[in-house]
Parts: structure tokens; C-alpha cells; sequence
């Protein structure tokens, strides 16, 4: 069923575009070959705007499915979707066209998803923006006949939970694009995404798909975001995924009273937030979370195991939460990946395990001793024995693992000392662990000093010498002569599709307490540390308020000062930093 000529065209040029690229497509008059999704996948997220290839990274990680995110209008009032709203990246084969097919190739498939935090809060989310439910339907269907896909998700959240008209221009298009398929021989699923508390969905959620529900739309799957709960408590997040899914469920059986326990445990899907997630440590979704949740999923039946997001599946920045690029933990590249890709399809599991060092590194004066957590989890299979060394201590330095040998989900104890005769330097001590399915190895960075460092404070923290430096910050940050809290000159971090975070490295005093104070203005103002302490502190604040992060150092007593805004809450200023 075609709803307007012009759109009939526009879909003909797509599908052509998109067989030229080797994507099976064609106009919406016959049915299609595509694939349907497995009844159970692991498809983490495909962050689309970093410019990497999805088809590189989902072979470099094993992640044979992905989710791509996301699609949204270049502005609001626009019924045209883009990737990332970028209007050089529009629905069609030359964008992600060649990708999609090798990750095809390889045995796998997409997802694409609408929508997200940047667009449902600036009103890009495409049923938010295009008031046609016409075209809103048109829009999904020129995507699944451009990339012939089998399931569309629709992530929504923030300020499009309670755009009442948005929310059913939404389910009014699904029902037509169901209905169109099911006239053209396609199989089309919906997801979709939505906020959750540690009970199940939030009331605005639950509307969602009660709207669905009061149009006859079909939703295939909805994916709960078990992260980001901001509510102020310490998490076990894997404990809080399975009570949050329990929720899901008993919510979902009284708006869907025919199903069966199967289909609707079927029909829920999971999306964690790999490591420290954006409201800070207190919401830490660890390697060993991964593997309890795996587990769970696979008993459970679950549709859709996924995460945010697989460019963030490594260690490159531990103690910093929501990063877009790393977990902010402890970890080897792709651990999370390894561990739930066995979900699609329940693939043969082979067993295998991984290892960490936590922290990985500290600072000792020659004579002194430290030591570190080392962890293992089973990233794959059942636990199976793992032998534990250390190797790579220089001279006057003694290092050993206690106890040696670990069942692989069970941790240990790196022990390191010094004697007075260790030279000064830097050095790599790696941590090797062997079982009968192989061996990884974790590094741990060993500096050692001929005397205690003294404390410093930080440096420029009145920003007065007019200049940014020692400070570094993500695009746009600045010196600003307005508004200032005191002086000639603040901190400005520019927070838009980016949280803007501005931060310097200091040296303290080892093991030692310390406040961190400075004054910020703005929406979603952090002031925190990460590094050898992780604490912050935020607030929201139209004029200048006085925050206070009190903190202890670790054994190398260096921490990074920061301070960052949130995606799309505008630039934040802070002023008078200091440590005391």
C-alpha cells in the first residue's frame, strides 16, 4: 500500500541505489529476502557518527549483529531521517550500504534505531519532528526496503516520553508500515527502547506502549536501558537488570494477557551500559555483572541482549564514567563483546575467561610496598582452574600472586615491595593467567620514586592567567570573560553532542584525605576526580554555586580534576578551583 506518488519515486531511486551497493532491495511491490533476526541476538550499539566502519568493528569484535545508532531528523519540523541527522549521511546505499552487506556476508545483520537522548531532547526525533503520519510511515519504509532489514528500534526517552502526539503519530505509523509489509510478503519487527527504575518501566514508559496497544501497533521487543537510574543509590547492576526485567514482564503481561510466559520473556530485551554509566561510579556495570547477566538472559529466553556501546568495550580510561569511547573500567578490549555473543541463537559456548588488574598502576617510594585486586570472570562456558604469575620486577622489587591458582570467576591479590635499593623508574609487570583453554595476560604499571611526592595544587584554577593551560578540554571548551565567579576569567566546557569535559592531572599525597571545591553555573554541572580517586558532585544552577567533592588518594596519589556538562544541556562555567 503506497500512501503518495512522490513517495513511490523517491522509494524506487533508493531501492536501485541500494542494489547497485549489493543490498538485496526493491520497490514495495514484492517481497523481499531478508533475514529474520534469530530469536535471540546480541546486537550491541554502533555508535555512527565516530567515522569508523561497523563492518571492521563487528569483525575485529565478534559482535556479529549491531545496533545503529541513530537516525533523527537534521531539524525539527523535518520528516526526512539521516544518520545521526548529518545530511550528508542519508538513507541510502552510499551510506552504510557496503558495510551492512559485509556484516551480511559474515553471518550477521543490523538493526537501525531512531531517535535517542540527543534527538528526543531537541525534538529530531523523527515522529516528534514530522507531524505526517504519512510520512512518518514512508520514512520506515524507504529504511527497510533501502537496507531490507528485518527490525526497526525506536529509542525513546527524555522529552519525547511525554510528547503525548508524537508518541501516537508513532504507533499510527507502525501500524501502517505492519500493514503495508504484511501486504508486500515482509516480516518487519519493532523494538523499542525504553528508560527503566529497578522495578520495571516508569509510567511514561508503560504509556508508550499502552499508546501502541490503543492502536493496534505490534511491538515485537521492548529493550529496557538498565543504567542511568540517577537515583542517588549503589547498584549491583546485574542484580538490578533481573528485577528490572521482572518488572518488565509483569507490566507486560497484563497489557498482553494472551501470551504465554515464553513470548513475553521472549519478547523483552536488555541493554546494559558497559562499566562506570553516566551518572558515575555508583552505577558500575562490571565484567563479572556481564557474565551473571549472560547467564540469566539465556534461562530467562530473552529476545535481545545488547550495550552501549561497542566503541566503549575497553579499559582505555579507567575511573571516568560515560565516556563514548571507553568503560571507564578495568578491562580487556571486547571482554564484554566475548562475553555475551555466544547469546545469538545460543551458539555453542566454548569455555574462556579473562583477567584484570585493579588499578593497573600506582606510585611507590623505594622501600614501600602496594598491592592490587586481580580479577578473573568467565567470559564464556562454565569456570574452569586458572594459574596465576607475575613477571617483569626490576631489581629490589618483589612481586607475587597470592593465592596462585583461582577458580576463573574468583579473584587474587598482586602483592608488590620494595626495598630501599630499587631504582627509580617506571616499570610493566604483567600478570599471566593459563588455564586449559589458553592464556591472557594483564599489565600492571609499577612506578617507583627515591621520595614521597609532594602534595601540588592545581594549577591556573582561577583560570587567571587567561589562558586554558594546564587545563585540556573537548571541542569548544575555553577561557571566558563571562560570567565569571570572581577575577577576569572562567571555565567554559561546551556540552552538546559531547558532555564538553575539561580536566587536569595533579599530584598529591599518597592515601591521603582532600576536598576538592570549585564554583559552577550551568545545567548538569560535574566537579569531580577520577584516576587514583573517583568522587563528583554536580548541580543545576543558573547562577554561580559553591560544589564540594570530598576524596582519597590511592597509593600514587594522582587524580584528574574535571569538569563536564551533559549531552544537549548547553555550555557549563566553573571558576576558584582548589584542592585543600
Amino acid at each position: 500500500m503506497r500512501l503518495r506518488r512522490t513517495i513511490q519515486a523517491a522509494l524506487t531511486a533508493c531501492a536501485t541505489l541500494a542494489a547497485s551497493a549489493g543490498l538485496v532491495a526493491a520497490g514495495t511491490g514484492s517481497a523481499q529476502a531478508a533475514t529474520p533476526l534469530p530469536s535471540r541476538v546480541f546486537a550491541p550499539y554502533f555508535e555512527s557518527w565516530t567515522g569508523q566502519s561497523p563492518a571492521t568493528l563487528a569483525a575485529q569484535s565478534g559482535a556479529k549483529y549491531l545496533t545503529m545508532a541513530f537516525l533523527q531528523a537534521a531539524t525539527k519540523g523535518s520528516c526526512t531521517p539521516y544518520w545521526n541527522g548529518d545530511t550528508s549521511k542519508p538513507v541510502s546505499s552510499s551510506t552504510f550500504g557496503a558495510d551492512i552487506a559485509t556484516i551480511r556476508a559474515n553471518g550477521g545483520d543490523v538493526i537501525p534505531s531512531f531517535g535517542g537522548y540527543t534527538a528526543d531532547n531537541t525534538g529530531t526525533e523523527l515522529a516528534d519532528s514530522c507531524t505526517d503520519v504519512n510520512q512518518i510511515a514512508a520514512a520506515f519504509e524507504n529504511l527497510i526496503t533501502t537496507y531490507d532489514v528485518s527490525r526497526i528500534d525506536l529509542d525513546i526517552e527524555d522529552n519525547s516520553l511525554t510528547n503525548a502526539a508524537g508518541i501516537d503519530r508513532r504507533n499510527k505509523a507502525i501500524k501502517i508500515v505492519q500493514d503495508w509489509a504484511a501486504t508486500n510478503g515482509r516480516n518487519i519487527q519493532f523494538s523499542y527502547t525504553l528508560p527503566t527504575t529497578t522495578t520495571g518501566l516508569a509510567s511514561s514508559g508503560l504509556a508508550v506502549l499502552k499508546n501502541a496497544v490503543s492502536n493496534n501497533a505490534r511491538i515485537d521487543v521492548v529493550n529496557m536501558m538498565t543504567f542511568d537510574y540517577y537515583d542517588g543509590a549503589t547498584h549491583d547492576m546485574a542484580a538490578d537488570t533481573q528485577t528490572s526485567a521482572q518488572g518488565l514482564y509483569n507490566q507486560l503481561a497484563k497489557l498482553y494477557p494472551a501470551k504465554t510466559p515464553a513470548q513475553l520473556w521472549g519478547s523483552i530485551g536488555i541493554i546494559e551500559m558497559v562499566g562506570i554509566d553516566d551518572y558515575g561510579a555508583a552505577e558500575t556495570f562490571t565484567v563479572a555483572n556481564a557474565t551473571t547477566v549472560y547467564n540469566w538472559a539465556v534461562s530467562k529466553g530473552i529476545n535481545t541482549l545488547s550495550f552501549w556501546a561497542l566503541q566503549r568495550d575497553n579499559g582505555g580510561c579507567p575511573g571516568k564514567g560515560g565516556d563514548d569511547s571507553c568503560s571507564g573500567i578495568s578491562q580487556n578490549t571486547w571482554d564484554f563483546t566475548h562475553i555475551f555473543a555466544p547469546f545469538t541463537s545460543g551458539s555453542t559456548v566454548t569455555n574462556d575467561f579473562s583477567v584484570a588488574v585493579n588499578p593497573n598502576s600506582a606510585t611507590v617510594t623505594a622501600g614501600s610496598s602496594t598491592s592490587a585486586a586481580i580479577a578473573t570472570a568467565v567470559t564464556a562456558g562454565s569456570a574452569q582452574s586458572v594459574n596465576l604469575s607475575v613477571s617483569g620486577a626490576p631489581t629490589g622489587v618483589t612481586a607475587t600472586v597470592t593465592p596462585g591458582s583461582v577458580t576463573a570467576g574468583t579473584g587474587a591479590t598482586l602483592n608488590i615491595a620494595t626495598t630501599s635499593a630499587a631504582a627509580a623508574g617506571t616499570y610493566p609487570l604483567t600478570v599471566t593467567a593459563t588455564a586449559p583453554s589458553g592464556t591472557h595476560t594483564a599489565t600492571y604499571s609499577l612506578t617507583v620514586t627515591g621520595t614521597t611526592p609532594p602534595p601540588t595544587g592545581l594549577a591556573n584554577g582561577g583560570l587567571e592567567s587567561g589562558s586554558l593551560a594546564p587545563w585540556t578540554c573537548q571541542s569548544g571548551g575555553a577561557v571566558v570573560s563571562t560570567p565569571v565567579h570572581s577575577g577576569s576569567y572562567a571555565l567554559q566546557a561546551a556540552a552538546a553532542g559531547q558532555t564538553g569535559d575539561c580536566s587536569q592531572t595533579v599530584t598529591l599525597k599518597s592515601n591521603t584525605s582532600y576536598t576538592l571545591s570549585g564554583w559552577v553555573q550551568g545545567n548538569y554541572a560535574y566537579l569531580g576526580v577520577s584516576g587514583d580517586a573517583t568522587a563528583s558532585t554536580w548541580a543545576n544552577a543558573s547562577g554561580w554555586t559553591k560544589l564540594s567533592v570530598p576524596f582519597t588518594t590511592g597509593a600514587s596519589g594522582t587524580v584528574t580534576v574535571y569538569l563536564h556538562g551533559w549531552y544537549g544541556q548547553g555550555n557549563v562555567y566553573g571558576d576558584d578551583f582548589s584542592i585543600a
